[in-house]
C-alpha cells in the first residue's frame, strides 16, 4: 500500500500536443507493475480541452468541479475505446479525474 498527501507531487503544464487552452495537471497515482491503472486530477480553465484521443483499454472521467464537455466522434456520449475529448464549457472551469487503464 502507498500513501500519498495531496500536493505531495508537483503540478504541470497540460502539453500543447495534448490540449488547448490552460490546463493544470496533479498527478494522483501510478499504479507500479503489475497493475494497469493510472490517475490525476485535471482543471481545465474555461474553453480548454484536451485534443482528440482514444483511450484503448478504457476510462472513467470523475468530475469534480465545474461542468464540462465530453465527445465521442460522431456523437454526443463518449465511450470506451473511441476516439474524444474532454474540457470545459467557455465560461467555466472544469475538474476532472480521469482514469484510466496502461499497457
Amino acid at each position: 500500500m502507498e500513501i500519498r498527501r495531496v500536493g505531495t507531487q508537483p503540478s504541470s503544464k497540460g502539453p500543447a500536443e495534448w490540449f488547448t487552452g490552460a490546463v493544470r495537471i496533479d498527478p494522483l497515482f501510478q499504479a507500479p507493475d503489475p497493475a494497469l491503472v493510472q490517475g490525476a486530477s485535471v482543471t481545465f480553465e474555461p474553453g480548454a480541452r484536451t485534443a482528440w484521443h482514444t483511450h484503448p483499454l478504457g476510462q472513467t472521467l470523475i468530475v469534480t468541479a465545474g461542468c464540462g464537455w465530453a465527445q465521442r466522434w460522431g456523437a454526443q456520449l463518449k465511450k470506451s475505446g473511441r476516439v474524444t475529448w474532454s474540457g470545459s464549457r467557455p465560461a467555466r472551469s472544469t475538474g476532472m479525474v480521469p482514469r484510466q487503464r496502461q499497457r
